[in-house]
């Protein structure tokens, strides 16, 4: 055997020997993102789809990068789960129509009041009761990871899902990077509540039953707060939506 197949050998068992060692980790992210995702979710296609991402991190892994497998792995899972999530949208079209309804109303009486859009007067105007009120907001919390943009066929594009930044073009990034600026702007200027709930949810990846563990509220209503936030963004957002 020649030191270059025997290398090629060594690194194939080196790859499966990690992929074996570390497939109790793509359960263990599969699960978390569980907590965070509608039942309709299936969470053996998210297993699948990690399993795929922890072959291709024992594939491309040196371990003269500094950051340890774990780490490195851990990203690929996730993306490669996110991935998928993107691609199997589970959420209806009334969903989008019906969230879409809900922005507009309150981007309307924002421009009107110079206030925050209060629930009532948002009901008022699209003449629904609170159930239906209430069901939309936890659609849109739920509906992909986090909706805001839509694209010219009117499919939802979430603005805080993991985009691959290294397949933007020049002028697509540059705009990606502002849309973030945007983003991050509108987030400091939602209501107190609604910021902690964001920050809890996507910056320190906390499920719904955890949050409301912290703010002393059920899951439910930690689901209001989230869709509430979703929509007042995807109203506050409408420049980046045109």
């Amino acid at each position: 055997m020649s030191a270059t197949s025997e290398y090629l050998q060594l690194s194939r068992e080196n790859a499966d020997e990690l992929v074996r060692r570390h497939a109790p980790l793509v359960r263990r992210i599969a699960y978390h993102l569980m907590g965070r995702l509608p039942p309709s979710v299936d969470v053996g296609d998210l297993i699948q789809a990690g399993m795929i991402g922890l072959l291709e991190a024992a594939r491309h892994f040196a371990h003269d990068k500094g950051a340890s497998f774990e780490t490195f792995a851990g990203i690929r899972i996730r993306g490669a789960m996110l991935d998928e999530l993107r691609k199997a949208d589970w959420t209806p079209r009334s969903v989008h129509r019906k969230a879409r309804e809900v922005a507009e109303a309150v981007r309307r009486i924002e421009a009107e009041t110079g206030t925050e859009a209060d629930d009532a007067e948002v009901m008022r105007r699209l003449g629904i009761g609170a159930e239906e009120y209430h069901q939309v907001l936890a659609d849109a919390a739920s509906s992909r990871l986090l909706s805001l943009t839509v694209a010219d066929d009117g499919e939802d594009v979430g603005v805080l899902d993991v985009a691959d930044e290294n397949s933007l073009a020049p002028d697509q990034g540059i705009e990606h990077d502002g849309m973030r600026e945007a983003l991050a702007e509108a987030i400091t200027a939602l209501p107190e509540r609604e910021q902690l709930v964001m920050s809890l949810y996507y910056e320190q990846e906390l499920n719904l039953k955890e949050i409301g563990a912290v703010l002393g509220v059920s899951e439910s209503r930690v689901c209001q707060i989230h869709g509430q936030a979703v929509i007042r963004l995807r109203a506050r957002l409408v420049d980046w939506r045109d």
